[in-house]
């Protein structure tokens, strides 16, 4: 018989992430339906929130990652978490339509506004949409050439799972790259910042989206996310390399790159 202490010892740790919904603490296996929960909510209005919460600004941070990504014509570049297809559109464009975006997203309702979206632009080929969890990505090993994700990390409920199937599904050579909520670094920025996220952006929630609670999650879970940093060091426990990390607008955001070796 296996006793009580040894099954524990045997039964993986969990993540510090996992147990936590923003503030509120959940068993880990409730986390991505509430998570989706969020999404199927916001999906229609998602893009436009995102124009209204930073002022635009949240377009130069994705111009930034994907000039600092510089995908090669002919690549294959798996967006993870990218729903409503905007980063799959700059990184076709950057690429002058030679070369291939895979989208994986958990939530479907995301993944047909990007699909809608993508063919009212004449945006069809070299574009692959799939329904699939940033933690068992339905992708091959070795097998594309850079791992983007936007704001996504953040959601996922095991942060070094993630980490690890980027890793799996990189060729050698390939990139990661992950832009992200993150830290504030300028100082005096950090009351302010907190002021507008935890007052403005659900009452912004609230009057265009309709539902001011993803907005509120959307403020606590980028503080239980871990800082530059910290993030950096589980990069490179993932088995990735060369780890930078560049801070946009003060630390407001973040983008972390690596590479697999």
């Amino acid at each position: 018989m296996v006793s009580a202490m040894s099954e524990a010892q045997e039964k993986p740790e969990e993540a510090p992430e996992s147990g936590w919904f923003g503030y509120r603490r959940v068993a880990p296996e409730q986390k991505a339906p509430l998570v989706r929960g969020v999404f199927e909510t916001v999906a229609g209005r998602y893009d436009l929130m995102n124009d209204l919460m930073s002022g635009g600004i949240h377009r130069l941070w994705k111009r930034e990652m994907v000039a600092w990504l510089r995908p090669r014509r002919g690549s294959t570049t798996l967006d993870v978490a990218g729903g409503t297809g905007d980063i799959a559109a700059r990184v076709l464009d950057r690429m002058e339509g030679d070369g291939r975006v895979i989208v994986v997203d958990a939530t479907e309702t995301m993944l047909n506004v990007g699909r809608d979206r993508m063919i009212d632009q004449g945006l069809i080929a070299g574009i692959d949409w799939i329904a699939g969890d940033a933690e068992r990505l339905p992708i091959a090993d070795a097998s594309v050439d850079a791992y983007t994700i936007a704001f996504g990390l953040r959601n996922v409920t095991h942060i070094d799972r993630a980490l690890a199937e980027a890793r799996r599904v990189l060729k050698p050579g390939g990139r990661f790259l992950c832009l992200e909520f993150s830290r504030v670094t300028v100082p005096g920025l950090s009351k302010l910042y907190d002021l507008y996220s935890f007052s403005v952006l659900p009452t912004l929630g609230r009057l265009v989206a309709g539902d001011a609670e993803p907005y509120r999650y959307l403020a606590e879970s980028i503080r239980t996310f871990p800082a530059q940093e910290e993030l950096a060091a589980r990069i490179r426990a993932a088995g990735l390399d060369q780890v930078k990390v560049r801070n946009l607008s003060g630390g407001v955001a973040a983008l972390h790159s690596a590479w697999r070796v």
